[in-house]
């Protein structure tokens, strides 16, 4: 039994240490920019990871990529493009509105404004109902006569 705790520990520590520091960029500046950027960009093996997360193969080489964009001196903004050109929006985790992903975005808000008329419609048809549905019920004055006189037989 406790051999067998040794092991998975063993794994666990291992699997913690999967970033390798030869990988890791020299100036911990640059390292962490880097980092702040694997943060943003989604692992497309398991795609609701960040590769900053992910311990896929494909994850590893993504980091290398944005290691080296870093060190060549480009701007975030200028790595988000390429890695964007190279795999598409999908490649970040939050993607910019676009024209092209309009729809995406306008979804939410279109479907809350639909249920709220949809409701409203339902509401007042309801409450249309409920005041016919009263009026309907209400006695005619012949009929409220009729009922006067049998009330006062009794």
């Amino acid at each position: 039994m406790k051999r067998l705790l040794l092991v998975l520990a063993a794994i666990a520590c291992t699997a913690g240490a999967a970033a390798d520091p030869a990988e890791r960029l020299p100036d911990p500046a640059q390292e962490a920019r880097a980092r702040e950027l694997f943060r943003e960009v989604r692992c497309l093996v398991c795609q609701n990871e960040s590769i900053d997360d992910s311990q896929a193969d494909l994850a590893g080489d993504l980091r290398q990529v944005v290691r080296d964009q870093v060190k060549q001196g480009r701007s975030d903004k200028e790595i988000r493009a390429f890695l964007v050109d190279r795999y598409g929006e999908f490649v970040l985790l939050k993607p910019p509105f676009s024209p092209g992903n309009a729809l995406l975005w306008a979804t939410p808000g279109i479907a809350l404004i639909l249920g709220g008329v949809l409701m409203a419609l339902l509401l007042r048809r309801r409450v249309a109902s409920s005041t016919e549905a009263e009026e309907a019920s209400r006695l005619s004055q012949e009929e409220e006569a009729r009922l006067q006189v049998l009330l006062k037989d009794e």
